[in-house]
């Protein structure tokens, strides 16, 4: 067999559930058959930081079993690493790349040392950027790497339209999407094995509360993911369908219920839509009990100002429930909008002066997804991030597309099981097996037509 490509991968530490940690699992795991992995795991405060984590063995036995002489190391790190790390981690585990993977602000240190290290090994970078306008201050941060995956086609639209200097070739800039594990994400209906302990956990978890349509909501507590908003359109459409009816209905919310980063939801829950129901799952729970939630649940929802991707509402189409989704970022890849011929928006759709459905320019769909388009788009800004849109979904608007989805709740789980056969879809590229293909293909390119920077390079001032 011939000796296997080693990867430096600096992103949040896979054995999180954070969602880049969450993704950088799928990829890590997907590929070792190819591929050796070293990963400086990020965290805040990290609590073994320093120890390195050999888990080579236990991936063996787990996970691997097919794969002769995994390699995985993890070490941990308060953070996402420094320049003497990098050069003592190329000294002595030489690896054929490194990745990194998360917002570009968090690698200013790296981008500083690119030339350094392009001298011999190319940087991958799966990469992402939420919103328009365009972010002209990254354009130095994308021609600091040799290749950007982009999560969404928004960002591979932002990509080509940023890089301006130095236009990427078509090698150079990819789309990847996320990528649900079909396995672990699944339907489970009245026939299945497990239908029968799914109810009884559910219940369980409710305290005998049956609900017969509930609006299922798997993100942080924070102000962007608009969770004070979904409380409010709760509300709206509980009084919309009137109290007796309304008693059959929840807005499951699996999320720290109170958060700095956010805010007090029971007391929202409480002061402003007391008397409906309103229940919070806050315990971490594995692959299991999350699939539960997902298949017993109405809709999903994700109506975030401002998002990369939506994991949460993928994993919702592979389990085959349907999405309530605002038209922002990464959600619009999972709505399946359509051009006037009735084929799907690609890629490169984006790229022009256009690029992003926030607009609403395209608004048939596939039947598994219910979009709200922004009611209004608010230019925000920080000292890192100038400006970026904050695309806000209106909480009436959403109560009334909540109304339309009761309305034929009867009708849903058709619907739900054709957003799965679309996330199942090669050409749409949303399941882990698809990903990881994807990103050995991706690789192999740029290691094929990568170019070791010179020593020195002479600039006309």
């Amino acid at each position: 067999m011939d000796k296997r490509k080693k990867i430096v991968l600096l992103s949040d530490d896979l054995r999180l559930s954070s969602g880049v940690g969450t993704m950088s699992k799928e990829i890590v795991f997907g590929t070792l058959h190819k591929y050796d992995w070293f990963q400086v795991g990020a965290a805040i405060d990290h609590p073994e930081d320093g120890k390195l984590v050999d888990l080579s063995e236990q991936v063996k036995k787990e996970i691997r079993p097919d794969v002769e002489n995994p390699y995985l190391k993890i070490l941990p790190f308060s953070g996402y690493g420094n320049q003497d790390l990098i050069r003592e981690l190329m000294k002595h585990e030489q690896p054929d790349a490194i990745m990194i993977y998360t917002d570009p602000r968090f690698w200013d240190w790296l981008f500083h040392m690119e030339h350094e290290i392009r001298q011999k090994i190319p940087i991958f970078y799966y990469n992402i950027w939420d919103d328009l306008p365009y972010p002209m201050w990254n354009e130095p941060f994308y021609e600091s790497v040799d290749m950007l995956m982009n999560i969404s086609k928004q960002t591979y639209n932002i990509v080509k339209n940023v890089r301006k200097e130095i236009p990427v070739k078509d090698w150079q800039c990819t789309y990847i999407p996320h990528g649900i594990d079909e396995e672990k994400y699944y339907p489970i209906d009245e026939e299945h094995e497990e239908y029968t302990d799914m109810t009884t956990w559910f219940s369980q978890q409710l305290n005998g509360l049956q609900p017969k349509y509930t609006i299922f909501y798997n993100n942080r507590n924070i102000r962007r993911k608009q969770p004070s908003d979904i409380i409010l359109a709760f509300r709206t459409f509980c009084e919309m369908i009137g109290r007796d009816k309304a008693k059959e209905c929840l807005l499951l919310m699996h999320t720290q219920p109170k958060d700095p980063n956010g805010t007090n939801l029971p007391e929202i829950a409480e002061q402003l839509c007391g008397g409906f129901n309103v229940a919070f799952s806050s315990k971490k729970l594995d692959y299991k009990y999350l699939n539960y939630l997902y298949n017993m649940a109405s809709v999903t929802i994700n109506i975030a100002s401002n998002e990369g991707f939506g994991l949460g509402t993928a994993e919702s189409l592979m389990t085959g429930t349907p999405i309530l989704v605002n038209v922002t970022g990464g959600l619009q890849d999972q709505c399946g909008f359509k051009k006037e011929d009735g084929s799907y928006l690609t890629e490169d759709d984006y790229y022009t002066e256009w690029g992003s459905n926030h607009d609403g320019r395209y608004k048939d769909c596939g039947e598994w997804a219910f979009p709200v388009f922004p009611s209004n788009r608010s230019l925000q800004g920080s000292l890192p991030t100038p400006y970026i849109f904050d695309d806000r979904a209106s909480f009436e608007h959403v109560a009334v597309k909540m109304k339309e989805i009761y309305d034929i709740r009867d009708k849903l789980k058709d619907r739900g099981m054709k957003g799965r056969e679309f996330v199942l879809d090669e050409k749409i590229g949303m399941t882990a097996k698809n990903m990881c293909s994807r990103f050995i293909n991706d690789m192999e390119n740029a290691w094929d037509n990568f170019e070791p920077r010179k020593k020195f390079e002479i600039y006309k001032v």
